[in-house]
């Protein structure tokens, strides 16, 4: 039978689209159909839908989500009955759960629904549909006391129904009584009851949803710059000194349009980071001159100035009325609704609850998923050098929303701030430092530190003082003195720039003899290790088994059981050569050296990946037709398969990662995206987990 979780609430505004999303998130980790099913829906378009499809890649067709309208099922119930309208909703919900593994069930959401005790239909449908129920209470604004008392009268009302409810979730409570809140509940409730406090970032709207409730029109502003929360509204009428005074971070700012020197100022005060705002709302249908936007334009490039015809009074009233929505459009939400969840659920117990039992197929979206459970498990810092790049400032902003590891940007920090700020980015974060290589106080020590590394040859502290001022330099040393966990480079630098520092500063560990590389191959049902693709032009036999070797350990570091292919142009005895030779070399030493890998080679890639040409070419081998961590005999090999495989099989190239270095440094190509960024900052900081004692390679 397809498992089913139901998530629904007592009444309105409770923020459950957050739990929702936080739900789907612990499912998508587990098995790859995830089908959703919302029984009751509004008329016009369905956010939270758009955005899971979006996000999670559904392919799910929209018109099997929906049970039916409000509307229908208010006169289906008072023409026909209860009984009648869930025996219809039950049908429809069967015909979606015979197409998934499980199914995440949306329930009603207590707004103008006309339907009597709304409660105990959601019960109903939860135990007609065999869900299991995870109810949602809202706390904004409520006394600590009300909150525990709602929240005990809730799992009653469910567990009295006859529901199998898994946890109880408290949504929005004031900050400073969530720790309490957590405590009474815990001993008065027999299930977990996870308490979420309240996150502004997700209640403001962006200055997108602004200009479309207010139908404004965009002056200036680019996309990302629309894509702002708007945290707070400062309403311009001051003198310009006592006005900036009262900027606050992310506020949109509200003045008249013929105020165009709170419109220089505002930008101006944005365009230094003190503070960054999120945009500039013109009202009275006022315009500053073509010469005074030009500047502003100049000032805070993409920094969005909307123009509305009211005035700022009825303006004012419609602001505060507005509050930000989870959407397909919004996904730096999502990724701060997913950071809160993640945070103050335990989500390892929850998805035990669920009983969701873990696919036979490995989804790219599934390994990526993993990473940042894995990293988030064990927190580190990782350092990134190049801190002024766009891409990696969009990348920290997701990392940091969904609370991965703490970040150091290097570079010059003011200009690191204005980008930030230009992007709607926060780095304001405890978790966050911003270090300029050129005049950080810790220049001189590493000075001192790369001349002793380098005396043998000929390195002084004045040579080394102007070397360890570059980032990729400075960020290494901050790995090699434990300032860092791990360090990613490379979005706008030469491998070698990424690299050299590593080898000259870090070097090897005792057990390797050479730095190599894998890349994680995602395929649409299996995720499959390649080395070495970007470091090694000509391994010989001897460096090759090393790859080998080294490759099986971060297989298995990263969840991937190794059994590993040494591929050549020739399976088995078949062919001879130099280069056959090479690889029945490397394979000899491998078995001599760790018996209890398990390994083949020589053996021709559709041998050592396709049951079927495994059965002919090498029947009853352990590996062949199953292997998961495959060796190529050179760079030349190795970077054109993975390249071609990416391209021709859609797969999701994660890498590369390097191995062999006493601490962990990370290559990005210089085409990375910023998700590239992201699972690569991940699996550094994973491999700067320190592995249980005692931990074996799979054999």
């Amino acid at each position: 039978m397809t498992r089913s979780v139901y998530v629904t609430g007592i009444d309105r505004g409770d923020g459950r689209q957050v739990v929702e999303l936080g739900v789907m998130e612990l499912l998508t980790r587990q098995v790859d159909r995830v089908g959703v099913f919302r029984p009751l829906v509004h008329d016009g378009p369905d956010r939270l839908f758009d955005l899971l499809r979006a996000r999670y890649r559904l392919s799910q067709d929209p018109a099997t989500v929906y049970g039916m309208d409000y509307h229908e099922a208010s006169a289906l119930q008072a023409e026909q009955g209860t009984d009648e309208l869930v025996s219809r909703l039950v049908d429809r919900f069967h015909a979606v759960a015979r197409d998934y593994e499980v199914v995440l069930v949306l329930g009603t959401d207590f707004a103008a629904t006309q339907l009597p005790d709304e409660l105990a239909i959601n019960a109903r449908l939860a135990n007609e549909f065999g869900a299991s129920v995870i109810p949602v209470v809202g706390g904004k604004g409520q006394p600590a006391e009300s909150v525990r008392a709602e929240a005990r009268n809730a799992f009653r009302a469910y567990d009295g129904l006859g529901c199998d409810v898994l946890a109880m979730i408290v949504n929005r409570v004031a900050a400073d009584d969530r720790a309490a809140i957590a405590e009474r509940l815990a001993a008065r409730l027999p299930v977990p009851c996870y308490v979420l406090p309240d996150e502004p970032a997700l209640a403001a709207p962006t200055v997108s949803q602004i200009t479309h409730a207010l139908g404004a029109s965009v002056v200036l502003g680019d996309e990302a710059g629309l894509a702002r929360d708007a945290l707070d509204f400062v309403f311009g009428g001051a003198m310009l000194p006592n006005f900036l005074n009262a900027l606050t971070p992310g506020c949109l700012v509200v003045t008249p349009g013929d105020r165009a020197d709170l419109v220089v100022g505002a930008l101006a005060a944005h365009s230094a980071g003190t503070p960054p705002i999120a945009g500039v709302l013109l009202t009275l249908n006022e315009r500053p001159s073509e010469e005074i936007l030009t500047l502003a334009a100049r000032l805070a490039p993409g920094t969005p100035v909307i123009s509305v015809p009211g005035n700022s009074f009825p303006t004012a009233a419609e602001l505060f009325s507005l509050e930000g929505k989870l959407n397909a459009a919004t996904p730096r939400k999502a990724e701060t609704a997913l950071g809160l969840f993640e945070r103050h659920v335990d989500t390892a117990d929850l998805l035990k609850r669920i009983s969701v039992a873990r696919s036979g197929r490995v989804t790219p979206m599934m390994f990526e998923h993993e990473l940042l459970e894995q990293a988030r498990a064990d927190r580190r810092r990782v350092v990134l050098p190049e801190g002024t790049e766009e891409r990696v400032l969009r990348a920290a902003d997701v990392l940091l929303r969904r609370d991965v590891c703490d970040l150091t940007l290097l570079g010059d920090v003011e200009v690191i701030r204005k980008k930030a700020a230009d992007l709607g980015i926060d780095l304001s974060s405890a978790t966050t430092q911003l270090i300029d290589p050129q005049t950080s106080e810790l220049r001189d020590s590493f000075a001192a530190k790369y001349a002793e590394l380098r005396a043998h040859k000929g390195v002084t502290v004045e040579l080394a003082y102007d070397v360890v001022s570059d980032v990729n330099y400075f960020g290494t040393l901050m790995v090699q003195e434990g300032l860092a966990d791990g360090m990613v480079s490379g979005s706008v630098h030469s491998t070698a720039a990424t690299i050299r520092p590593a080898f000259e500063i870090i070097k090897t560990k005792p057990d390797a003899s050479i730095v190599s590389s894998v890349f994680f191959m995602c395929l649409a049902d299996k995720v499959l290790v390649y080395g070495d693709c970007a470091v090694n032009p000509d391994p010989n036999a001897e460096q090759l088994a090393d790859i080998a070797v080294q490759s099986a350990a971060t297989a298995a570091r990263f969840g991937v059981e190794p059994r590993i292919a040494m591929l050549s142009y020739s399976t088995g005895t078949s062919g001879s050569g130099a280069d056959v030779d090479k690889v029945r070399e490397a394979t000899k030493r491998v078995r001599e050296s760790r018996p209890e890998l398990r390994i083949e080679g020589p053996i021709q890639y559709d041998a050592a990946v396709e049951p079927s040409v495994a059965a002919t070419k090498l029947p009853g081998s352990e590996v062949a037709g199953q292997a998961s961590v495959l060796i190529f005999p050179d760079l030349n090999t190795g970077n054109n398969t993975y390249k071609a495989v990416q391209r021709s099989a859609g797969a999701v190239a994660v890498g590369p990662v390097l191995q062999g270095l006493r601490k962990p440094v990370n290559d990005l190509s210089r085409g990375a995206l910023v998700s590239d960024i992201v699972n690569t900052v991940a699996i550094t900081a994973i491999q700067s987990q320190v592995p249980a004692q005692g931990q074996e390679l799979p054999a």
